[in-house]
């Protein structure tokens, strides 16, 4: 079965980005992206929520407070 691993190919040597083969030896098949492409997998960017939706959420319950009252258990059976 094939499977694939995500490396950075650096002056002869390889510098995996995720999970490393478990293998002494195999065939493989490389694959060279675009410098643009290869930099979009190096780069860690923060994502932001949208300027409109930005501070608007709400906690509506979690695990010490649900969302429901006690008495409302029942119907959910």
């Amino acid at each position: 079965m094939l499977q694939s691993y995500e490396a950075i190919y650096e002056h002869g040597a390889m510098k995996w980005l995720g999970d490393k083969p478990s293998i002494k030896q195999a065939h493989v098949i490389v694959t060279i992206l675009p410098e643009k492409e290869a930099s979009l997998i190096t780069s860690q960017t923060q994502h932001q929520p949208s300027p409109l939706i930005a501070g608007k959420g709400s906690i509506q319950g979690d695990i010490i407070t649900p969302i429901i009252t006690a008495q409302d258990w029942n119907c959910l059976k």
